[in-house]
């Protein structure tokens, strides 16, 4: 039997009316020599009661209590032997040579470690549900493109900051190098902060534009519910804290406190109004903890804060309209050729 070009990991929750058909997509993969594993974190609907299976190439792993989905992507990795691993969110459902136009995508570009795909939104398919994870100076990440028209997508290849993880791939020897993701962000953010750290330590981030997935996005936990805002605003001061090389983090960290307690101020008497600020709190009080973290990876990183600095969007209307932001030639030569000698 041939060995698996990858291990794709499905984290799911209470993804009963989209599991089966994110699972069904793969199965109707062109490129069949991959393994996939679902974990579930303690569905309490009918996941996996109703699930089938396509194959032997498919798997379940049960967990007994919701680890989120950073812990549960590092669960399914755990011990894996694929040259890549990729993730894939259940309200995602990719195209029948999805896993093909990854593979043409690495062939490509031999020297890159992360990829992202073209996301649409599942439920109106002239409209981008993303095309890449995107980072501003301000300490506020997006996904690029995300609302806009399809037509306005990127016509190739295009580099980007980090993939998203709703349907990404990682070559394993550097996803294992920077410890994978980080479990106590839980969920929501934990794809830039794994992107993040492939850029200190001298990788880059391919978007293909033909690897195509229907995404529903934030179907399981609610684009604006108040566990969603918790988790964004505790989880972006931890990424600031933890990734942001010096003097970057000096104008970052200030600045985005300051914009999210004016946030906070304008969602007052909204029905989830506490979740930011208890987010926002809570990342604060997290800090110590962060710091740790910041001082190993920033001890090892080999790109420089003005590798980071030219990454990053300095114009707020670039975040306020969603761009995707594509980076240049400045990006790759200074940061790859480095890791590569």
């Amino acid at each position: 039997m041939t060995q698996p070009w990858a291990r794709i990991a499905i984290v799911n929750f209470n993804g009963a009316a989209w599991l089966q058909k994110a699972v069904d997509a793969l199965g109707r993969q062109t490129f069949e020599h991959f393994e996939a594993v679902i974990v579930d974190n303690a569905s309490t609907d009918d996941s996996l009661t109703a699930l089938t299976l396509p194959d032997a190439r498919f798997s379940v792993l049960r967990l007994s209590s919701n680890l989120g989905f950073a812990a549960a992507n590092n669960l399914a990795f755990r011990d894996c032997q694929t040259p890549w691993l990729a993730t894939l969110n259940p309200d995602a459902f990719p195209e029948p040579d999805w896993l093909d136009q990854l593979r043409s995508g690495v062939a490509r570009h031999p020297d890159v470690a992360m990829f992202g795909s073209t996301q649409i939104d599942a439920t109106d398919r002239g409209t981008l549900d993303g095309c890449g994870d995107c980072y501003s100076v301000f300490g506020f990440p997006w996904r690029g493109g995300q609302g806009q028209p399809v037509s306005a997508a990127p016509a190739d290849d295009i580099e980007v900051f980090a993939p998203c993880a709703a349907a990404a791939l990682y070559r394993r020897d550097a996803y294992e190098a920077v410890g994978g993701f980080d479990e106590r962000f839980f969920c929501y953010l934990e794809d830039v902060d794994l992107g993040f750290r492939l850029r200190l330590f001298g990788h880059c981030c391919v978007q293909l534009r033909r690897a195509l997935v229907y995404h529903v996005g934030s179907a399981l936990s609610g684009r604006d519910s108040a566990f969603t805002l918790f988790q964004s605003y505790r989880n972006r001061v931890w990424l600031i804290v933890k990734d942001v090389p010096f003097p970057l983090v000096l104008l970052m960290l200030p600045y985005h406190v300051g914009l999210c307690l004016r946030d906070i101020l304008h969602l007052r008497g909204t029905r989830d109004d506490s979740a930011p600020l208890k987010g926002l709190i809570a990342g604060i009080l997290g800090v110590p903890r962060q710091l740790l973290a910041r001082w190993r990876i920033q001890r090892a990183r080999r790109a420089g804060w003005r590798d980071i600095a030219s990454m990053l969007a300095w114009e707020k209307q670039m975040m306020v309209e969603r761009r995707v932001i594509v980076l240049g030639a400045r990006s790759r030569a200074g940061v790859v050729r480095r890791a590569a000698g």
